[in-house]
């Protein structure tokens, strides 16, 4: 194959940026907040019911390894994103699953405190990662992401 008949690069959308930045926008709170609350942050973590505090305290070790997983996959899923980096399917996908695991477990707790009026959040931020991973896949079958 020549130099001449080399496919050329498929350009980026301008939906590219957009999607990425406020990815990192998005998940950029998530890993404050995972941040936060693991430094145990007395200035933050106020905002919180004693109850919350004490369960996500309470919470086993590796419960807080699948939450770093979820947020710092994502993270740095958006950041692949906006350097055209095919591993932002990978690690958006791995972020999706770790916050699906998590949300099972808080789901099948029944020890585990509510917050009222905010029963949907997970439900959003599942639906938000998982179109993060469906967008970083069909980037990447078009040939954006390499």
């Amino acid at each position: 194959m020549t130099d001449e008949s080399a496919p050329e690069s498929v350009k980026a959308g301008w939906h590219l940026w957009a999607v990425g930045i406020l990815g990192i926008l998005w998940n950029g709170y998530g890993c404050f907040d995972f941040i936060m609350t693991t430094t145990r942050n007395a200035a933050y973590m106020g905002q919180f019911p004693q109850e919350m505090q004490d369960y996500i305290y309470a919470m086993p070790w590796w419960m807080f390894g699948i939450w770093a997983v979820g947020v710092f996959g994502a993270l740095l899923g958006s950041i692949a994103l906006l350097m055209r980096s095919a591993a932002a399917v990978t690690l958006f996908s791995a972020a999706f699953l770790a916050s699906l695991a998590s949300f099972y477990v808080g789901w099948k707790d029944a020890s585990a405190p509510q917050a009222e009026g905010m029963e949907f959040m997970p439900f959003v931020i599942m639906g938000i990662g998982f179109a993060f991973t469906v967008y970083a896949y069909w980037q990447s079958r078009r040939g954006v992401l390499r």
